[in-house]
């Protein structure tokens, strides 16, 4: 595909090189004329309409396969959702009829992959919203953002142990996008807390705290915290691209990320709005 396009581009560029030597010979030596700025105009006028002609035949097959590439992620992204949904179902009602511990000890590790792979589904199911539809940038209480998505990760992490401040705010900005990130970071705070997490969560002032304590990074671990990919605990579930999407979020929107961790005693992120 890039192949014929990269061919396609290269004859483009030949064939318009080629039109522009043969305008100007044409106005020059064919009709005499002598004045190279209108040899100059006519050449440039017969380029860009060849140009641009050639560039709609080479550009077509690129986009016809991004549109292709498009609507199958939308269609796998669909269908990838029923079977997580039956996935859990279907774990619930079994949790009904075993009650030995050899059982829900497997019936827990299903129920961890199936919550790992709707992570994993909503945030690929952002990242194509994100790249095939522009951000919707509004005004919204930051506060009702917060209390929406605790009263999701309350429901996920039952055995946290939650204390927040939160005061009305006006953010302006991608209101889904935001959701994902307060996810991304009370979700990092649960999974990096060695037994029973503890969360607080403040804004105060226009800035968002959520902070945990749980192991905490050293100094060179702070510093590659945003490398996609890069994780501080690779026996942990997750592929290392959480913070990575936060940071890119952030500064898209000019928020200020600021990350103060000390080994032991547990991590706090703070975005502060302008």
């Amino acid at each position: 595909m890039f192949r014929s396009f990269t061919i396609a581009l290269a004859s483009l560029y030949v064939t318009t090189t080629g039109v522009l030597i043969a305008g100007i010979y044409y106005v020059h030596q064919v009709l005499g004329v002598e004045q190279w700025g209108i040899i100059a105009l006519v050449s440039l006028l017969i380029t860009l309409v060849v140009g641009g002609v050639l560039a709609k035949i080479a550009i077509t097959p690129l986009r016809e396969h991004f549109i292709h590439l498009e609507r199958f992620s939308k269609e796998t992204l669909h269908e990838l959702n029923l079977p997580i949904n039956t996935i859990t179902a279907n774990v619930g009602m079994l949790r009904k009829t075993h009650d030995d511990e050899k059982s829900l000890k497997r019936l827990e590790r299903i129920e961890g992959a199936a919550e790992m792979l709707k992570e994993r589904y909503n945030e690929l199911d952002y990242l194509i919203k994100k790249q095939t539809e522009r951000e919707k940038i509004e005004s919204f209480d930051l506060r009702e953002l917060i209390e929406e998505r605790l009263g999701f990760l309350r429901s996920l992490y039952p055995t946290a142990q939650w204390q927040f401040n939160i005061e009305p705010f006006s953010a302006k900005c991608d209101r889904i996008g935001l959701g994902k990130v307060i996810d991304n970071l009370v979700e990092n705070g649960v999974k990096y807390s060695p037994q029973t997490a503890h969360i607080t969560i403040e804004l105060h002032d226009k800035t968002l705290s959520i902070c945990d304590h749980g192991s905490g990074m050293d100094e060179i671990t702070l510093m590659r915290i945003y490398d996609r990919y890069f994780q501080n605990d690779t026996t942990m579930p997750g592929y290392g691209i959480g913070l990575s999407l936060v940071k890119r979020y952030c500064d898209r929107h000019h928020i200020q990320l600021n990350v103060a961790s000390r080994v032991g005693e547990g991590t706090c992120v703070k975005l502060e709005f302008k």
